[in-house]
C-alpha cells in the first residue's frame, strides 16, 4: 500500500462553527457565543475531506483557563486577571484530562461529545490531531476530571525551593508574583506566593505584559540556575505527562501536535514517545520548534515523526512574497533538510502566523498559488492549511484581546465571516460564498487533492531544475522556480511564477535528470493538472520544455512514460 502524504486541516472549534454575525469586540461567551463540537457534522467533515485533507487538527480541545464561569458544572472559576481575552488562551491548560466546556452543547457530557467527534472524523476518513502542551500550564492548574490516584501539577511541590527534581514548577522563593499587569484589588485580586516562573522561561517574579504571564513553566528536571540535569530517577513531571499522553491516545487520537517541543528537554521525548508508541504504535508526534540546528536531533534522537519547517521554508516563501527574496533561495531550503524532508510539515498559515491574504503578508489571497504549490509539493512530508485559508480569509477584524494584526484570534469569542459563509448553518454547499471565495476554494481542492492522487507527489523523488536554468534568458530565478517530481513511470514538471507578469518559459532539463529518474526522451502527451489542459510537447535533454505561466500561478505538467513517443534527435 502506498504511503499517504498527510494533508492537515487545522481548525479551532470555538471559531469554526460559530454562526453569530453580530460579535462585539471583547464580547463574553453570552454575547458572542462559541462553536460546538457537535456542529462539526458528517456533512461538514465531508467538506473538509473534499479539500484533500487526510487529518484534522482540532485546536483548543483540552480545557484551558477562561473568564467564563462554569462553576455550576463543578469547574473551578479562573481568576480573570491572569487570563488573556474573554475566552482565554488554548495553551494555558487548566485540566489536562478534560474538554473545554465552551465546545460542548451539554457541558456535563463534554467528553462524550469529543469521543463522538473523533468517531465521526474517523468515519469521514480523517485522522484526528489534538494539541499536547508540555511546557507550561495555566497559572492556576486544577483538574476536576483526573483519574483516580492522579495528583495535580504542583500538589506535592516544595515551594520553598527554586528548583527541586521532585517539583512540577519553578518558584521564586519568598517573592510575590508581581507582573507589569493589573492583578486587581481586594478579594478578587490574583495573589500568587511564591511566584512561579512563566512559560516563556522568565525566571522572575516580575514578568512584563509581553511575557507569557498567564502560564507557569513546568519543571522536567533541568535546573535553570546552573543548567544541571536530574533525570534519574524519572522526574514526577515526566510520569504525569506520559499518563496524559496515554489517556488521550486511549480516546482514539491519532497524533499529537506538541506545543513548543524544543522548550522541553530532548531526553523527555526520547523516553516518552517510545513509551506511548509501545501501547499505541500508530500514533504520531508532531513537534513545533523554531531552530533548524535541532531539527535532526528531534527526529533522529527525540523520535518525532514530523516537525514544523517554519524557519526554513515558511520564512523563505514569505520573504519571496513580501521582501524581494529570490525564488532561487528555495533551493537552500530543500538542501537544509535533505535526508529528512519527508519529516517536514509545511504551511503558509496557522493560528500563530498572519493570514496569507492579510495586508501584513501578501495582501491578496489569490497570489497564493505559487507558494501553495511549492509548500505542498516540494516533498512527501505533510502539508497543513488553516481554516479559512482556502477561502481567502484576510483577518480584518479587531476581536478584542487580539487587535488588528493580520491574525485570527485564539483568545476571544468570535465568528469568522468567511467560515460562516462556507458553513452556512451546517449546509456547506458553497451557495453563500462569493465567486472569488468559491474560485479560491476550488484551487485549493485541486492542488491539495493532487498531493495524494499523484504518486509522484506522495511518494516520488525530487529533482531541482534551477542549477541548469540560472542563465536561462526565459526564466528569472528571482521570480520563477522549477523542479521535477517523478515516480514509477510518471513525471511531473512543476514550475511556479511569483511575478505579477506572465512568463513564457523554456525550461532546460539536464541529461542527469533523465538518467537519474529514468525518464524516456521524445514527444510527450502532457496534461497540466491544475487546468486539465492537454498538449503535445518535447521532452529531451537537448531541447527545453516550454510552458507559459500566468501571474502568481503555477503549472504541473504530467507525463506518463509509456506515452512518450521516442523520436530521433533533431539538429
Amino acid at each position: 500500500m502506498m504511503n499517504q502524504k498527510p494533508v492537515i486541516y487545522q481548525l479551532l472549534p470555538r471559531l469554526f462553527t460559530n454562526t453569530n454575525n453580530h460579535c462585539v469586540p471583547n464580547g463574553t461567551y453570552a454575547q458572542n457565543g462559541s462553536g460546538k463540537m457537535n456542529d462539526i457534522t458528517d456533512t461538514v467533515l465531508a467538506g473538509i475531506k473534499e479539500l484533500g485533507a487526510t487529518h484534522v487538527w482540532y485546536t483548543g480541545i483540552i480545557e484551558h483557563a477562561t473568564k467564563t464561569d462554569y462553576s455550576r458544572y463543578g469547574i473551578r472559576p479562573d481568576n480573570p486577571y491572569v487570563v488573556k481575552g474573554q475566552a482565554g488562551s488554548p495553551y494555558a491548560i487548566k485540566d489536562y484530562y478534560d474538554i473545554d466546556p465552551d465546545l460542548a452543547e451539554n457541558v456535563e457530557d463534554r467528553m462524550g461529545e469529543f469521543e463522538a467527534l473523533v468517531a465521526r472524523s474517523h468515519d469521514a476518513g480523517l485522522d484526528v490531531i489534538i494539541d499536547f502542551v508540555p511546557n507550561h500550564t495555566a497559572r492556576c492548574y486544577n483538574s476536576d476530571a483526573k483519574p483516580a490516584g492522579v495528583k495535580d501539577f504542583g500538589e506535592d511541590d516544595n515551594t520553598d525551593m527554586f528548583f527541586s527534581p521532585n517539583n512540577n514548577y519553578y518558584y521564586m522563593t519568598r517573592q510575590l508574583f508581581a507582573p507589569s499587569i493589573d492583578l486587581g484589588t481586594g478579594k478578587k485580586a490574583y495573589v500568587e506566593f511564591p511566584a512561579k516562573a512563566t512559560g516563556d522561561d522568565c525566571f522572575s517574579a516580575f514578568p512584563t505584559v509581553n511575557n507569557w504571564y498567564e502560564t507557569a513553566k513546568l519543571n522536567y528536571g533541568r535546573d535553570p540556575g546552573n543548567w544541571s540535569t536530574h533525570y534519574q530517577p524519572i522526574p514526577d513531571t515526566w510520569m504525569k505527562m506520559l499518563n496524559i499522553l496515554r489517556f488521550w491516545a486511549s480516546k482514539g487520537v491519532d497524533a499529537f501536535r506538541c506545543d513548543m517541543a524544543h522548550m522541553v528537554p530532548l531526553e523527555f521525548w526520547q523516553w516518552a514517545i517510545p513509551n506511548v508508541k509501545d501501547r499505541y504504535p500508530r500514533i504520531k508526534f508532531i513537534a513545533e520548534l523554531y531552530d533548524v540546528k535541532i531539527y535532526r536531533d528531534f527526529i533522529e534522537k527525540g523520535g518525532f515523526d514530523y516537525l514544523y519547517d517554519k524557519v526554513n521554508l515558511y520564512d523563505t516563501l514569505r520573504g519571496i512574497q513580501c521582501s524581494n527574496y529570490s525564488a532561487a533561495t528555495i533551493t537552500n531550503c530543500w538542501q537544509t533538510v535533505e535526508g529528512i524532508s519527508d519529516k517536514m510539515l509545511n504551511f503558509l498559515e496557522n493560528h500563530d502566523e498572519q493570514r496569507f491574504g492579510s495586508k501584513f503578508y501578501a495582501g491578496d489571497p489569490a497570489k497564493v498559488i505559487p507558494s501553495l504549490v511549492i509548500s505542498s509539493m516540494i516533498s512527501t512530508g505533510p502539508m497543513m492549511i488553516y481554516a479559512g485559508q482556502e477561502l481567502g480569509e484576510q483577518a480584518t477584524d479587531t476581536e478584542g484581546f487580539s487587535g488588528y494584526d493580520g491574525r485570527t484570534t485564539i483568545f476571544d469569542y468570535w465568528s469568522v465571516a468567511t467560515l460562516r459563509r462556507w458553513y452556512n448553518h451546517g449546509n456547506p454547499d458553497g451557495s453563500q460564498l462569493t465567486p472569488r471565495e468559491r474560485w479560491l476554494r476550488n484551487k485549493y481542492c485541486t492542488i491539495l487533492g493532487l498531493c495524494n492522487r499523484e504518486r509522484a507527489i506522495s511518494n516520488g523523488r525530487f529533482f531541482d531544475l534551477m542549477y541548469v536554468n540560472y542563465h536561462n534568458p526565459t526564466l528569472n530565478p528571482h521570480r520563477q522556480y522549477a523542479f521535477i517530481r517523478s515516480y514509477d513511470g510518471e513525471t511531473l514538471i512543476i514550475a511556479v511564477n511569483f511575478s505579477a507578469d506572465s512568463c513564457d518559459l523554456a525550461i532546460d532539463i539536464p541529461r542527469h535528470a533523465f538518467d537519474m529518474l529514468n525518464i524516456p526522451e521524445g514527444e510527450v502527451f502532457a496534461t497540466e493538472l491544475i487546468t486539465r489542459q492537454q498538449d503535445i510537447k518535447e521532452l529531451r535533454a537537448t531541447k527545453p520544455f516550454r510552458t507559459m505561466i500566468p501571474p502568481y500561478d503555477a503549472v504541473i505538467w504530467k507525463i506518463r512514460h509509456r506515452q512518450v513517443k521516442r523520436i530521433p534527435s533533431r539538429s
